[in-house]
Parts: structure tokens; C-alpha cells; sequence
């Protein structure tokens, strides 16, 4: 029976990375929403989409470059 560890490292990433998004908008939306009302919340919710935006642009730049990596190194061999 063999462990693939780079699957479970990636699984546990994935999951470390979703559950810090899910608490950043339930736990930050919730308090401000709670403390300043509603328009502030959707503000707050627009502010934290706006600063996602390049993360996830990086994160798609360095998938697409791994595929072609990968993709090259399968050729090569």
C-alpha cells in the first residue's frame, strides 16, 4: 500500500487555503457587518474580492507555466 505524500500535501493545502478564504469572509464580513451595517460589509466583501484578483491571477500564471514545464520534461524523456 503506498502513500502518495505530493497528493496529500497538495490536498492539505487546498484545504488550509479554502478554509482561511471561508473564515476571512465569515468571521471579517460578519464583523463588520455586525459593526457597521450592511453597506460597509458589501464593501468590505468588494475589497477583499478586489485584492484576490491578482493572487489568483499569479496562481493562474504559475499553473499555466507548470503544465508547459511538465509538458516539456514528458517530451524530453
Amino acid at each position: 500500500m503506498g502513500h502518495d505524500l505530493r497528493k496529500y500535501a497538495r490536498q492539505t493545502n487546498a484545504r488550509l487555503i479554502s478554509g482561511f478564504i471561508v473564515l476571512l469572509l465569515l468571521v471579517g464580513i460578519g464583523l463588520i457587518l455586525l459593526f457597521y451595517g450592511k453597506s460597509a460589509a458589501l464593501m468590505g466583501l468588494f475589497c477583499i474580492v478586489a485584492a484576490m484578483i491578482p493572487v489568483l491571477m499569479l496562481v493562474l500564471a504559475f499553473w499555466i507555466i507548470d503544465r508547459i514545464l511538465r509538458a516539456n520534461k514528458m517530451g524530453d524523456s
